[in-house]
């Protein structure tokens, strides 16, 4: 306890200088208003800041990233209550309450309300980030191989089944990231695989023009394809939050910080069902539920909270097991990897202060959050109004240049194309991204520790399934696969109908 308290002093003192506030406040800024754009990721704001971060000091440029991606999810409640457009996925269920209330003139009272949920739910994940990642980072020493390798599959199935309507298309993303990831020289032995005699296959694919393609070229093709009218912005009120509305719902609050932490730990699931989690809890649970999607005070608290929690709840597995919770989530890891950091249970025995630096970047992310959003409101909005013949362009551009700065190599450019387009046409056709990049940044992991086991084990499947931790682990990804196939469960509803008519039989049968 003292011990953590000592380097969060520390941690404190080292980013307590003009140039990291300066970077902070500067990040948090750029993520707010790149997440006021509706089409512009957090993935994206961090893909493409890691790519401009790549010659800075490592505690910077990790800084950097941290505050633009709490930025970006609490900068989509703006579109989401002015014009019921979430600017990420995290801010849709703020659009049920956020834009009623702009409609009925309370425009500055719902984003005052998000600003309140989006600061205190963050706060809330800060203390559980601190006090969870050094537990957890304690329990992951006793993992082995066969752990890791059923949680990286458990993300990459967990992610197929929740992001997107179909659950298949979601599992085909995801394996299709698994595969991309194995291409190259493998980890153990360099053996090349898929790599058809091509010198630059055999280097395998970088994570970052592989990121950069799926969320950036991808969003410039399917923002440029769709023709929206430029937004028009009515007036609005005082955004400054009444006590009144904070001493109200404070057990909501509390209950979607919870709510949104524990879904931020869960691997592969993200902010978006975080926020829809936390409304529909604070619905059922609300002394008034015939005000949702009315208007409603505590469901725009509620849906605000949850999603700004679940980010540094998304980012205590990242550091303690090397599994992000989110899409966005794995964009952070793979860059704390490009900058010598090393996700996992050893980081809290190689680098223990790293968690506290990671806790002080999310306290200036909130602070910045919490002024911009009281102060600057209305020069925010401006951005909203740039039209989006003039934005990406500018995007495309950081997209090659950020591809090809890392290496300074063309196949990097072409990498990055090619995701591009291929995520463009997997999302027309309903394949979601995020399955994508999840199977992507935990191939490795995976591929890595189901060698190491079968190395450990000489070929014998059975430590697989005969440890413990490994079977639970081993029953919820095939429990996660059994529950989702649509013809288990008709299998299903037919076998408990037949069940209950021969219950209800025998009973007729006894009457008679």
């Amino acid at each position: 306890m003292l011990q953590g308290l000592e380097m969060l002093g520390a941690s404190i003192g080292d980013f307590l200088t003009p140039t990291s506030i300066a970077l902070a406040f500067g990040a948090t800024l750029f993520g707010i208003l790149a997440g006021c754009l509706p089409g512009l990721s957090a993935t994206l704001v961090i893909t493409l800041l890691t790519t401009l971060t790549l010659k800075m000091p490592s505690n910077l440029a990790i800084l950097v990233l941290v505050c633009a991606y709490n930025g970006a999810i609490y900068g989509g409640s703006r579109t989401a209550i002015l014009l019921n457009i979430p600017g990420t996925a995290a801010n849709a269920a703020a659009c049920l309450d956020g834009y009623q209330l702009a409609r009925q003139g309370q425009a500055g009272r719902a984003m005052g309300i998000a600003t309140t949920g989006s600061v205190i739910g963050t706060l809330f994940g800060i203390l559980c980030l601190a006090i969870f990642t050094p537990l957890l980072g304690e329990v992951a020493l006793s993992f082995g191989a066969y752990e890791f390798f059923w949680l990286a599959l458990l993300g990459v199935v967990t992610s197929g089944n929740i992001v997107g309507a179909d659950p298949i298309k979601g599992w085909i993303a995801g394996f299709l990231g698994l595969f991309v990831a194995c291409i190259g020289q493998e980890g153990m032995y360099a053996y090349e695989r898929f790599s058809f005699g091509n010198a630059d296959l055999a280097g395998g694919f970088q994570l970052i023009p592989v990121l950069v393609g799926a969320f950036g070229f991808s969003e410039v093709l399917t923002v440029m394809s769709e023709r929206l009218a430029r937004p028009k912005i009515t007036e609005f009120g005082s955004a400054w939050p009444k006590p009144s509305d904070i001493i109200q719902y404070w057990r909501t609050m509390l209950r979607s910080g919870i709510i949104g932490v524990w879904i931020g730990i869960l691997p592969g699931v993200g902010e978006d069902m975080a926020a829809w989690s936390s409304y529909a809890a604070a619905k059922r649970l609300s002394k008034e539920p015939e005000k949702y999607g009315k208007g409603s005070i505590e469901g725009l608290m509620a849906a605000e909270t949850g999603d700004n929690a679940s980010v540094p709840g998304g980012i205590i597995p990242a550091l303690a097991l090397a599994i992000p919770g989110s899409a966005p989530c794995a964009v952070l890891l793979a860059a704390m990897i490009i900058h010598g950091v090393q996700p996992g249970p050893m980081l809290m025995v190689e680098q223990p202060k790293f968690v506290y630096d990671v806790v002080v970047m999310l306290l200036f992310a909130t602070i910045g959050i919490l002024f911009f959003g009281l102060f600057f409101i209305k020069p925010l909005l401006k951005i909203i109004q740039i039209p989006r013949s003039i934005l990406m362009p500018i995007i495309f551009v950081l997209c090659v240049m950020g591809s090809y700065a890392l290496s300074s190599r063309m196949f990097d450019v072409q990498t990055m194309l090619g995701f591009g387009t291929l995520i463009f046409v997997m999302r027309r056709y309903g394949y979601p991204a995020a399955p994508f990049v999840l199977g992507l940044v935990l191939g490795d992991i995976l591929d890595k520790n189901l060698r190491r086991a079968l190395i450990l084990s000489d070929g014998d499947m059975l430590p697989f399934i005969s440890r413990p931790l490994s079977a639970i682990l081993a029953i919820l990804v095939v429990w996660t696969f059994i529950t989702n196939v649509q013809s288990i469960n008709d299998w299903q509803t037919r076998q408990r109908a037949r069940l209950t008519e021969w219950i209800f039989s025998l009973l007729r049968r006894k009457q008679a």
